[in-house]
């Protein structure tokens, strides 16, 4: 019990300390708003890696086993898988809604410093995911088990996506089977690295190219879509992510990874019995 109420006030401690600095720090003085969204993404990243940096140090002082982050495990085979399963999560899901009539393209717009907008966006997904999947998750794992930290880190997830509610179901089931299936991947690859990518493809193509994706209100688009039809399958107001095909999207991929995973540890097994066989 005693361990429990210690990693919960841990784990408020370090989300609340973090949102308190955040609220503090400067707001960029610059008129332009790609800059300003920049700055705006920058500084919660900086917290956060500063958040992560003082609480795994502070396991070492006080004489405890420090948590593995994962954050720079298998670097290649992480950016490989996430481009690749990044690609396939967003094309079966815009696929999807193409087919089905509830996604039209209408247009571009001029966009001014649009590598800066998707830098933006990138920073924002990669707080994100050293918030969820950083050090909280890791600490919950270390210290109960993965469901614990499963569970815990989904709330948190889900909690900073709270306008799903407001939404309707699968606007919510579509915030809470994405997380899981980032919390998968990230289990499968061994690295926050893959997760990291597949977010930030879904959030920057999905987001700032096809304007389908809900970031702060000042990302613009590339292209002009328009999401139309039965509100299940276009989303509606949510547009992509309250389509019940993302849904169906992320069910499907969270399925592939979890039965690749038992694979992958039955071929680890395997292997191991066979070198034990050998010595004997």
């Amino acid at each position: 019990m005693k361990k429990t109420v210690l990693t919960v006030m841990k784990f408020i401690g370090f989300f609340l300390g973090w949102a308190i600095f955040v609220a503090v720090l400067p707001l960029s003085s610059s008129k332009n708003p790609a800059i300003w969204r920049l700055w705006a993404e920058l500084m919660p990243l900086l917290a956060i890696i500063l958040f992560t940096l003082i609480f795994w140090f502070m396991e070492k002082k006080i004489g405890k086993k420090k948590v593995r982050l994962h954050l720079f495990d298998h670097p290649v085979n992480g950016l490989l898988l996430g481009v690749l399963a990044g690609a396939a999560w967003l094309g079966v899901s815009v696929l999807g809604m193409y087919l089905s009539g509830s996604i039209h393209m209408e247009g571009t717009n001029s966009i001014h410093l649009f590598p800066v907008w998707l830098t933006a966006a990138f920073l924002n997904v990669v707080m994100q995911e050293l918030l969820v999947r950083g050090y909280l998750y890791q600490m919950v794992k270390q210290k109960h088990n993965i469901i614990a930290a499963t569970i815990a880190t989904t709330v948190l997830f889900t909690a900073l996506h709270g306008g799903a509610f407001e939404a309707g179901i699968i606007p919510v089931c579509n915030v809470l089977t994405m997380s899981l299936l980032m919390t998968i991947v990230l289990e499968y690859s061994g690295s926050i690295i893959a997760p990291t990518i597949m977010h930030f493809l879904w959030n920057g193509i999905g987001a700032v190219v096809l304007g389908g994706v809900s970031l702060a209100e000042d990302y613009p688009s590339l292209f002009m879509t328009s999401f139309t039809g039965n509100d299940i399958l276009s989303g509606g107001a949510c547009k992509m992510e309250g389509s019940i095909i993302v849904f169906f999207a992320n069910v499907i991929l969270m399925a592939l990874f979890i039965m690749a995973g038992f694979r992958k540890k039955t071929r680890s097994s395997v292997y191991m019995n066979g070198l034990n066989g050998g010595k004997l």
